[in-house]
């Protein structure tokens, strides 16, 4: 069994600039409004970087003892990430048949299911880890788990690279909405261990903090204090 080295994971994305803040605050994907990120596109489209965090995601399902066939990426965001995860486990057990699968931004029209959504060897009874990079209020990642059910394939676990750690505007979090779709959920690392760090590298002025904290702990699950 593998480890999964929590530190060099945190430390991995803070020096690839993947946490930071934004001075005068931004509307997210989400909708929200906020005052930092966690973009996790600074891991992708380069083999080195893509490559470690694949390593460091095999590292951590089997950390976990989660077993699956292969992994699904959200589309379109870690997708690539999903392929050379897939790839690389089939290296480690020497496994050519290893499915290499991507998930399809825009679900086919017509056909079987598992066209409809997947592009590659998907069958039904399959068992699959789904991954995001960012989870927020997991809008996108809930709307996968609904389609992959529509194909007969098990989710068995969803996993994000990180977890910013907010309340849904319904008041739950993602992962009771995930546990009540039958499936569990795990995070890479959570936003108490990267802010923090973040804060360490880009030394915000006071005033700023002050308006971050305020702002984060209105929807956050747990309260964080960094003045």
């Amino acid at each position: 069994m593998a480890d999964f080295n929590q530190e060099e994971f945190n430390k991995f994305l803070i020096e690839h600039d993947v946490v930071g803040f934004f001075p005068e605050g931004r509307t997210l994907k989400s909708g929200r409004f906020s005052y930092w990120y966690i973009n996790c596109r600074n891991l992708a489209g380069k083999v080195g970087a893509t490559d470690k965090t694949a390593g460091f995601l095999l590292d951590f399902l089997d950390a976990k003892g989660i077993e699956y066939d292969y992994i699904y990426g959200v589309p379109e965001g870690v997708s690539t990430l999903a392929v050379v995860a897939n790839y690389k486990k089939g290296i480690q057990e020497n496994n050519d048949e290893q499915a290499l699968v991507i998930g399809r931004g825009k679900p086919k029209e017509h056909g079987d299911p598992k066209d409809k959504y997947f592009i590659g060897p998907a069958k039904k009874g399959d068992k699959v880890v789904v991954v995001e990079d960012v989870t927020t209020t997991g809008g996108s990642m809930l709307q996968t788990l609904d389609f992959l059910k529509e194909t007969g394939i098990t989710v068995v676990a969803v996993v994000a690279l990180a977890n910013r750690m907010e309340l849904r505007d319904d008041g739950t979090t993602v992962a009771e909405s995930v546990e009540g779709k039958g499936t569990k959920y795990y995070s890479m690392s959570d936003a108490d261990q990267l802010i923090p760090l973040a804060i360490e590298k880009e030394n915000p002025i006071r005033e700023f903090l002050e308006k971050f904290q305020d702002k984060y702990n209105e929807v956050a699950i747990k309260k964080i204090k960094v003045i």
